[in-house]
């Protein structure tokens, strides 16, 4: 459940602060469990999302 409570958090803030959400995201997505970073995600562009989802 806190895995979702952060990515929600994150989606709501990405509404406003989107890049400074992106970069947090791209810098820790090697860490961050996949269910948040979908979380995060899910209302951003979809060249952001599939940037935040590759593995590299």
């Amino acid at each position: 459940m806190v895995r979702k409570g952060y990515g929600w958090m994150l989606k709501e803030a990405s509404r406003l602060y989107r890049q400074e959400v992106y970069d947090c995201v791209v810098k820790h997505k090697a860490v961050m469990p996949r269910v948040a970073l979908r979380y995060t995600i899910e209302l951003m562009p979809q060249d952001m999302r599939k940037a935040a989802m590759s593995k590299s």
